[in-house]
């Protein structure tokens, strides 16, 4: 089992965010980019989200304006649930001793995605807190954002404001519709304060999951590819239905169950389920029908 310093354990806490390299086997990296390799060639021949989630969405979701000679996957969704290193990477990988080490010992699985940019790509993330997805009785959560590709400067690093896990849970509703973002007003006044999370693939970066944070488009002609799965300390129960419903869900993946439950104050308004693909059609407004 992987182990954390004192220090990258109290850099976590502190600053709700901690980039670790290392944290998958480098064959099962090498896997990991072959796989999504060939879904991005599959994706050649459609022009629109195809495949099938447990909830009956596309599983695959195209960014607009994608095609064959200039591809724009963006996410798969429960990418466990269809290829066998995705699913041992999410059960597996170093990164998911490094949540057991921080909000365990009994950790389960919530939900897993991919998130890339490819080259010429225009995802953008637009700022968020991914607890107000995902309400729980309590939220020692942690998002493993694992590093597929390298993460650089110029190929849309994610962008966190350190500290605010422990700040308020912020509004992600304006004018009546639940937009998976907040108001541009939050961030402005703290944008000096801004990090870029960057390293070299097969590192993770785990976020604390009230941390604000998101991301700017891929600038560069290399891809920036994430594997995104979210854990959760074993007593905590989901308060709402989740976005990315998997046949894995709920699994405990270190430790045992404790038959029991933890319930911490908080206050926020429950998010909408995407009625598209994924969130990235609710961060664009396309998904009010």
């Amino acid at each position: 089992m992987e182990k954390l310093s004192q220090q990258q354990r109290d850099q976590f806490w502190r600053d709700g965010f901690l980039v670790v390299d290392n944290a998958i086997n480098p064959n099962n990296l090498a896997k990991l980019q072959e796989q999504f390799a060939t879904w991005v060639e599959e994706s050649k021949a459609e022009t629109d989200d195809f495949g099938e989630t447990l909830d009956g969405r596309p599983r695959f979701d195209l960014q607009p304006g994608h095609n064959e000679k200039q591809p724009a996957l963006r996410r798969v969704q429960s990418p466990e649930e269809v290829s066998d290193i995705y699913a041992d990477t999410m059960r597996n990988a170093h990164m998911v001793d490094f949540c057991a080490e921080l909000i365990g010992p009994s950790i389960r699985f919530h939900h897993g995605k991919v998130n890339s940019k490819l080259p010429g790509s225009a995802t953008q993330v637009k700022w968020h807190q991914d607890f107000l997805f995902q309400p729980m009785t309590h939220h020692d959560m942690i998002t493993c954002l694992l590093f597929v590709d390298e993460v650089t400067l110029e190929n849309g690093p994610l962008e966190v404001l350190p500290g605010t896990h422990n700040g308020p849970l912020y509004s992600h509703w304006h004018d009546g519709v639940f937009t998976g973002s907040v108001a541009d007003e939050i961030i402005e006044p703290q944008k000096d304060k801004i990090v870029k999370c960057t390293g070299p693939a097969g590192a993770v970066c785990l976020m604390h999951v009230n941390l604000l944070h998101g991301s700017a488009p891929n600038l560069s002609d290399k891809p920036r590819t994430l594997y995104i799965t979210t854990y959760y300390s074993e007593d905590a129960i989901e308060l709402s239905e989740n976005h990315l419903p998997s046949k894995f869900t709920h699994e405990l993946v270190r430790g045992e169950a404790s038959g029991r439950v933890r319930c911490t104050p908080y206050e926020m308004e429950l998010p909408a389920v995407p009625k598209a693909t994924s969130f990235f059609a609710q961060q664009e407004g396309a998904d009010k029908a």
